[in-house]
């Protein structure tokens, strides 16, 4: 764990994102970072990188690109981006909190495993640095993302999560709710939901007759799931999901350690049975 609470005061921040350093968002994620600390450095992907999830360049150079003295792009995905940023750009004072976003529509359900904006956060959470996601929910019906939601509440968000210590490995999902900034209902600590994108492919042909296809955002959703962030942003309150790093399935893994014991104990008879055991 962390030592908690952090004094943002004088903290040094890193942010970054996964919609590109000129991103709408993480102007507003710097301009919130702004006003818990005067350490703010950002360290992006030069172009979009939405839904590449955690995947690192390793067959292809990446190179830094100095915008200005704290705001640096990167010609690679999010993890790239904080990797250096943490390793190299901000290697002789490291940041004690990596923000990630704040990214135009809701990382909900399964879409944590697509996002780029989380694999940031799980990185930093990676390198032993303290990470939180934060992004924007757009409702279908939306004809514009409403930015003054994450533009008010994300501060006092990010205060109350850094006055508790979380343990390693353990990274925050912050979504906020596509609804007026003064209507949000407040914060709701929530569960991984149900929300599985790609679940429609757009089948078209090219000028040759040659089909190629379009993964469509259409996704199978449980937007009544008790206590789920999805069913949270639905009802307008802001969630807060606590993801960890270790995929191990528990459960499953204490029945299969009963399982394995119980082959492993027939094929130890058999071996003594038939003289090639290990008394042989």
């Amino acid at each position: 764990m962390f030592k908690a609470p952090l004094d943002l005061a004088k903290c040094r921040i890193l942010v970054s994102n996964d919609d590109g350093i000129d991103a709408n968002g993480i102007k507003l994620l710097e301009r919130v970072a702004r006003t818990l600390s005067d350490d703010v450095w950002v360290v992006a992907p030069e172009t979009e990188q939405s839904a590449v999830s955690h995947s690192l360049t390793v067959r292809t150079p990446l190179r830094i690109r100095t915008r200005d003295e704290r705001h640096f792009a990167v010609n690679g995905t999010p993890t790239d981006a904080v990797l250096l940023a943490v390793t190299h750009i901000l290697k002789d004072h490291a940041p004690d909190l990596v923000l990630s976003g704040v990214n135009r529509g809701g990382n909900l359900g399964e879409d944590v495993t697509y996002s780029g904006t989380i694999a940031a956060a799980m990185e930093g959470t990676l390198l032993g640095v303290p990470s939180i996601a934060l992004s924007q929910y757009v409702a279908e019906e939306t004809k514009r993302t409403p930015w003054a939601v994450a533009e008010r509440h994300a501060a006092d968000v990010i205060r109350t999560l850094v006055s508790v210590a979380w343990p390693k490995g353990v990274l925050i999902n912050v979504n906020f709710p596509d609804v007026p900034a003064d209507r949000v209902k407040g914060v709701a600590v929530t569960s991984q939901g149900r929300r599985k994108p790609g679940g429609e492919l757009d089948r078209r042909l090219d000028p040759r007759g040659v089909p190629y296809f379009w993964v469509a955002t259409l996704r199978t959703e449980e937007p009544t799931r008790p206590g789920s962030d999805l069913a949270a942003v639905l009802q307008g309150s802001i969630a807060v999901t606590p993801l960890s790093t270790d995929l191990t399935h528990r459960p499953t893994l204490a029945t299969l350690e009963d399982a394995f014991g119980a082959v492993e104990d027939v094929s130890g008879a058999l071996k003594d049975a038939s003289g090639t055991g290990a008394g042989a």
